[in-house]
């Protein structure tokens, strides 16, 4: 793997993805092993982040201490990257959050964009991309070419699953954005879903399954 993809290696993850992949894991326990996954991941990918020192008074005494520095920005792919950004909320609950709806043609396998609440005021130190699937790569190029054009600040993505193909599209169109990955697999089959994946991740979160 190239130097800014990292996927994970913890127990816990990997526990989890298992779950996830399981095709009898009903909707509820999905939801919260995306929930738990983004958590994990966010904090490995959140390593990085900038610190600025303080002073804080304890029931004992003064000690110093540390507060977050900047501002960070969460931008879920609709409807998938929902849960994932939620469950992020719960640790950074002062996250601005923007929307981008992107949906993938079944056809060309390429991105359409049908909603986006980005503007000339969101401007932020760290924006972290979620959306648990990355396949072809088309919505997540798609979403970090409107986060660069906005004049974003840094930007990373977080995924739960990855197909080999969807990695080195991003390799390809933004090399600086580093990708914080549950796991990659095997390939894309020919209707372009991860194998050997877990399905279609807004399905099996909002249970619209019809099979």
């Amino acid at each position: 793997m190239a130097e800014n993809v990292f996927v994970s290696r913890h127990p816990l993850v990997l526990d989890r993805l298992t779950s996830l992949r399981d095709r009898a894991t009903p909707t509820p326990a999905f939801r919260k092993l995306v929930h738990d996954l983004a958590q994990f991941l966010f904090v490995e990918a959140a390593s990085d982040l900038e610190l600025t020192t303080t002073q804080v008074t304890t029931p004992i005494t003064t000690c110093g201490g540390h507060r977050l520095k900047g501002s960070i920005g969460l931008v879920p792919i609709l409807r998938a990257g929902l849960g994932m950004a939620e469950s992020i909320l719960e640790m950074m609950p002062d996250a601005q959050v923007w929307h981008l709806g992107l949906c993938r043609d079944h056809r060309t396998l390429q991105p359409i964009a049908y909603y986006n609440k980005l503007n000339e005021q969101s401007k932020l130190d760290v924006v972290f991309v979620v959306d648990p699937m990355l396949a072809t790569g088309g919505s997540a190029i798609a979403a970090i070419d409107e986060l660069k054009k906005w004049g974003m600040g840094r930007i990373k993505f977080l995924g739960l699953i990855a197909a080999p193909e969807g990695v080195a599209a991003m390799q390809r169109q933004h090399p600086d954005v580093p990708l914080h990955l549950g796991v990659v697999d095997s390939h894309l089959n020919e209707v372009g879903y991860i194998v050997p994946g877990l399905g279609d991740a807004g399905d099996r979160q909002f249970g619209t399954r019809t099979e």
